[in-house]
C-alpha cells in the first residue's frame, strides 16, 4: 500500500514537472523579444568602462536583476491569486510599452548626428582625468538595473500570461525557472560579449609556429572584428523582436484583431509587426504630446 502510494506520488511529481517544462519553454519563446533587447541593452551599458572593470559591472547588474525578480515574481503571483483579471490589462500595457520602446529606438536611430555626439561625449568623459570613474560606474549600474526592472517585469508578466490557468505550484515553479534561467543566460552572454574583444586580442598575441597557432591568431582577429557588428545585430534583432512580441500581445488582446493574429506564418508575423509599429508610433506621439503640454505649463 505504501509502495503504491509512493509510486502515485512520484508519478504526480513527474507529470507536474513535465507540465512545468512545457510551460517554461512556451514562456521562454514568448519572452524572446524582451530577452533580445535585454541582452543588447545590457551589453551596451558597459561600453566606456575600463576592461578590468567590465565583468565586475556585469556582475553588479546581474545581482540587481536577481533582486528585481525577487520583487517581481511574488508580486506577479499575488496578482494571479487575488486579482487575476488584471493579468490581461498588464499584458496589454506591457505590449504597448515594448512597441513604444521599439519605435523610440528607431526614431532615435534616424538622428545619427545626435547619437554620434552623445557617444563622443561619453568617450571624452571617460578619458577626462577629472571625471570620477567610480561615480560614473555606479551611475551605469543604476541605469542598467532600472532598465532591467522594466524588462524583467515584461518577462514575468508575459510568462504569467502563459501559466495564468495553471495550479499555484506550477505557476511558482515556472516563474522561478524563467527568472533564474533568463537572468543567468542573459548576463552570462553579456559577460562573454563584452570580453570577446579581449579574448580575441589574447588569441592574436599567442606566439608559436605551425597551423594551430596561426588558426588561433586568425580566430582571435575574427572575434575582435565581429564584436561591433554583433552589437549592431543584437540591437536590430532586439528592436524587431519588440515589435513582433509587443504587437502580438496587442493583437491577441483586441477581439477584432485576434483572428488575424492566428493566421499562418508569415502572415501572422506581418500582422504582429504592423500592429507593433502602429502601436509604438501612437504611443510615441502620445508621450511627446504630454511632454510638450507639461513644458508649456
Amino acid at each position: 500500500m505504501a509502495a503504491s502510494s509512493l509510486l502515485a506520488l512520484l508519478d504526480d511529481i513527474t507529470t507536474m514537472l513535465d507540465d512545468v517544462s512545457v510551460m517554461s519553454q512556451v514562456a521562454a519563446k514568448k519572452t524572446a523579444g524582451v530577452l533580445g533587447d535585454d541582452l543588447a541593452l545590457n551589453a551596451q551599458q558597459v561600453t566606456g568602462i575600463a576592461a578590468k572593470r567590465e565583468l565586475p559591472v556585469v556582475w553588479a547588474v546581474a545581482r540587481g536583476s536577481f533582486l528585481n525578480k525577487l520583487i517581481l515574481v511574488p508580486a506577479a503571483l499575488l496578482i494571479s491569486a487575488f486579482i487575476p483579471w488584471l493579468i490581461v490589462p498588464l499584458l496589454m500595457l506591457g505590449g504597448a510599452f515594448l512597441c513604444y520602446e521599439g519605435f523610440e529606438k528607431v526614431w532615435h536611430s534616424l538622428h545619427a548626428k545626435h547619437d554620434a555626439a552623445d557617444k563622443k561625449a561619453v568617450q571624452e568623459s571617460t578619458q577626462d582625468p577629472q571625471v570620477d570613474l567610480v561615480a560614473l560606474e555606479k551611475e551605469k549600474v543604476k541605469g542598467a538595473v532600472r532598465t532591467d526592472f522594466i524588462l524583467s517585469a515584461e518577462i514575468i508578466v508575459i510568462s504569467l500570461g502563459v501559466v495564468a490557468e495553471a495550479a499555484l505550484t506550477q505557476r511558482i515553479l515556472v516563474l522561478s525557472v524563467i527568472a533564474v534561467l533568463m537572468t543567468v543566460g542573459v548576463y552570462g552572454l553579456v559577460a562573454f560579449i563584452v570580453k570577446m574583444d579581449d579574448i580575441g586580442l589574447w588569441l592574436m598575441q599567442r606566439q608559436g609556429q605551425g597551423l594551430l597557432p596561426q588558426l588561433n591568431r586568425k580566430f582571435g582577429w575574427g572575434m575582435v572584428s565581429v564584436v561591433p557588428y554583433l552589437m549592431r545585430l543584437l540591437s536590430v534583432l532586439g528592436t524587431a523582436a519588440m515589435f513582433l512580441v509587443g504587437g502580438g500581445i496587442i493583437a491577441h488582446g483586441i477581439p477584432a484583431l485576434h483572428p488575424l493574429a492566428e493566421l499562418a506564418l508569415p502572415w501572422s508575423l506581418l500582422v504582429n509587426a504592423a500592429v507593433g509599429i502602429l502601436t509604438g508610433a501612437l504611443c510615441v506621439v502620445l508621450v511627446n504630446s504630454v511632454k510638450l503640454f507639461i513644458r508649456k505649463d
